[in-house]
């Protein structure tokens, strides 16, 4: 008897098991009597019959069959295993963890910017989180007809719509286009929010969404470095023309052609103007706190007897207030 028990019987687990996926499916066999389920740490177990869900397993462990698991399922409770007869069930394993996806922009994404009217292409990369939410809807949507589900699927669904939530987000957030890396978290809060509400729809979760940094065209990253350089002429538009007649004269332009140079100076100009503009404003904040300084200040000799005054606010020879 034994030696039919071991012939007939088999090992319900995840037996293509990888860090990517996100669940996979053990079907297309026939559960005997005698039969083991092994659930391992971070994966769920859901019995499934004739496409209905019959019952979730989370706690990790070995059981058998006929005693511990087929007793809770909804309508097999009552299956009699026999020395030929078993169950053709499907159980799929949920990996539980948390996923950490790296993205990027395939294509640069053009943005409204002051001053720029075809926009202003930008690259943007991060990463983002997401985990399995709801069973029913995972199977309903997708393990109903997949056998497994990977990261990689789940990526490229995000991906594809990945690019018109930047734009949209940027345009609501992104208060300074040449500086989008000060707005990035609330850039990055409203995206995540967009794509938990369409991933959801899969049984999935966003848990976050994290944007590493916002990356400009080189020769407008270029140039902004050179403009800022330059904040020591007072005359920024007349820096800019001379920019653009050097280049051309040099033949250094690179790009597309002399217009899409000529857009590069501008963007850049722009982005180094910002700069400038920063750099005047502290240094008006800096003299406005020094002339408040100075006009506070003691004077050296009292205005009422002469006398020389030693920095207090009155006079030690007649008692004046000198502040």
């Amino acid at each position: 008897m034994g030696l039919f028990s071991s012939q007939f019987s088999n090992v319900v687990e995840w037996e293509e098991y990888r860090d990517d996926l996100i669940f996979w499916k053990w079907s297309n066999k026939e559960i005997k009597k005698g039969s083991r389920l092994i659930i391992r740490q971070g994966q769920d177990a859901i019995f499934m019959y004739n496409g209905k869900l019959e019952g979730i397993f989370t706690d990790e462990g070995s059981y058998d069959m006929e005693s511990q698991i087929v007793p809770f399922l909804s309508t097999l409770k009552g299956f009699k295993f026999g020395f030929n007869s078993g169950i053709r069930a499907e159980v799929l394993f949920i990996n539980t963890k948390e996923f950490t996806v790296k993205w990027g922009t395939k294509n640069p994404v053009s943005i409204e910017a002051p001053g720029l009217p075809g926009g202003m292409p930008i690259r943007t990369f991060g990463t983002f989180n997401f985990k399995v939410a709801d069973y029913m809807v995972l199977i309903e949507k997708i393990a109903g007809i997949k056998k497994q589900y990977a990261v990689e699927d789940i990526k490229e669904r995000v991906t594809s719509i990945l690019n018109q939530l930047l734009m949209k987000w940027i345009a609501k957030e992104g208060k300074n286009k040449f500086n989008l890396q000060a707005n990035a978290f609330d850039i990055a809060k409203g995206i995540r929010e967009d794509l938990d509400m369409e991933i959801i729809k899969l049984g999935i979760t966003v848990t976050g969404f994290n944007i590493e940094s916002f990356t400009y065209p080189e020769e407008v990253e270029k140039m902004a470095t050179k403009v800022a350089s330059h904040s020591m002429i007072n005359d920024m538009g007349k820096y800019q023309n001379v920019s653009i007649v050097d280049g051309m004269a040099s033949g250094n332009m690179k790009g597309g052609g002399t217009a899409s140079d000529v857009m590069g100076i501008q963007m850049g100009y722009m982005m180094g103007k910002q700069v400038v503009d920063q750099m005047q404003q502290n240094k008006n904040v800096n003299n406005v706190a020094s002339q408040e300084t100075t006009t506070s200040a003691a004077p050296k000799f009292c205005p009422n007897c002469g006398v020389k005054t030693q920095g207090t606010k009155f006079c030690s020879n007649c008692g004046y207030k000198l502040i």
